[in-house]
C-alpha cells in the first residue's frame, strides 16, 4: 500500500490505537511485523499513520494480541476499511489540515460536546458572524483565506442537518454572547439564530451565566467527540498555532470532568434560550 506524506488525524489515531494495543500485549515490533509478513520499519510507519492498515491485518493483530473487545476491534476495522472521500477533502491544499481534521472528527462522532468562552460555537454560527470571527485573527488573513474558511465552516454545519443529525451539546459562556463580532446588528442576528438552532431536537445549547464566576479550563475552547466506542473518544483544543487533538485517557478523563462541571453550572435549556434572547434585545 502507498505511503502518505501527511496522514490525517483520523489515520494517525488508528495507527496509535494499534500501537497501544501492541504495547498492552507486551508485543515487540519484530513480533507484530512477523505476524503480518512485513519488516519492522513498515510496521512502525503503519503505527504512525504513514502507511494504511487493512481491516484483515487489524483482526490478525488483535487476535494475536489477545484483544477481546470485539466492539473496539470492529470500530478500528471500520476506520481502516472506510475508503469514502469526505466533503472536506475538497479543501485539502487550500486550508490548514487541522481544520479538515475537525470536520472529519465531527462527521464520524456519535456526539459532540463543545465549550466556548469567546464566541458562539462554529456549528451554530451565521455566515456574517463567522466572517467577522475569521477577520479578527492574527496574522491577518487575506479576503480569499477568510472566505474559504467561512465556506468550510458553513459546510461543516451539514452534520446537524443530515438524515441522522449529530447529537450536539454546546456550553457557551454569557461573555461570548456579548462579544460584538461584526457589530451590534450582526451579533443580534447571530444570537437570534443561536436561539432558533437550540430548538432542534438534537441540539442542546446551555449558557453559563457570568454570575457563576471562575470555572475549570477558563479561556479554553474545547471540543469533546464521542467515538463509536469510548476508547476512540477524542478531545480537540484550539491553540494559536492550530487545533490540537488527544485521545489519551488521562486527558479524556480531565476534560469529561470539565464538561460535567459546566453541565452542572449552566442554565437549563429553556432558561439558556431566554437569556440568549434577552441579550439580543439588550445589546
Amino acid at each position: 500500500m502507498a505511503t502518505r506524506s501527511t496522514p490525517t488525524e483520523r489515520q494517525r489515531r488508528l495507527g496509535a490505537e494499534l500501537r497501544k494495543m501492541r504495547l498492552a500485549a507486551g508485543a515487540t515490533t519484530e513480533y507484530a511485523a512477523g505476524l503480518l509478513g512485513i519488516d519492522r520499519t513498515r510496521l512502525s510507519n503503519m503505527e504512525s499513520g504513514i502507511r494504511p492498515f487493512s481491516g484483515d491485518r487489524i483482526r490478525t493483530l488483535a487476535c494475536n494480541y489477545a484483544c477481546t473487545d470485539k466492539s473496539y476491534v470492529d470500530a478500528l476495522t471500520a476506520i481502516a476499511d472506510d475508503k469514502e472521500r469526505g466533503w472536506w477533502e475538497s479543501y485539502r491544499g487550500t486550508l490548514p489540515a487541522g481544520l479538515l481534521d475537525i470536520a472529519e472528527l465531527e462527521w464520524h462522532a456519535v456526539r459532540v460536546r463543545t465549550a466556548q468562552v469567546m464566541h458562539v460555537p462554529g456549528l451554530l454560527q451565521t455566515e456574517d458572524y463567522a466572517r467577522a470571527v475569521f477577520a479578527a485573527v492574527l496574522p491577518a488573513l487575506t479576503r480569499l483565506e477568510v472566505e474559504l474558511r467561512v465556506a468550510h465552516r458553513m459546510t461543516r454545519q451539514q452534520v446537524l442537518q443530515r438524515d441522522k443529525p449529530l447529537a450536539y451539546v454546546a456550553y457557551v459562556h454569557e461573555a461570548a454572547l456579548r462579544m460584538p463580532y461584526g457589530g451590534i446588528e450582526q451579533t443580534r442576528q447571530q444570537l437570534n439564530h443561536l436561539a432558533a438552532q437550540s430548538e432542534r431536537d438534537t441540539v442542546d445549547v446551555r449558557v453559563i451565566p457570568t454570575g457563576v464566576g471562575g470555572f475549570p479550563g477558563a479561556g479554553h475552547a474545547l471540543l469533546y467527540a464521542d467515538g463509536v466506542v469510548p476508547p476512540l473518544d477524542t478531545v480537540q483544543l484550539d491553540s494559536a498555532h492550530g487545533p490540537e487533538f488527544t485521545g489519551a485517557e488521562a486527558q479524556l478523563t480531565k476534560y469529561r470532568s470539565h464538561l460535567d462541571w459546566m453541565d452542572d453550572a449552566a442554565l437549563p435549556q429553556a432558561a439558556s434560550r431566554d437569556l440568549i434572547r434577552n441579550v439580543a434585545r439588550e445589546i
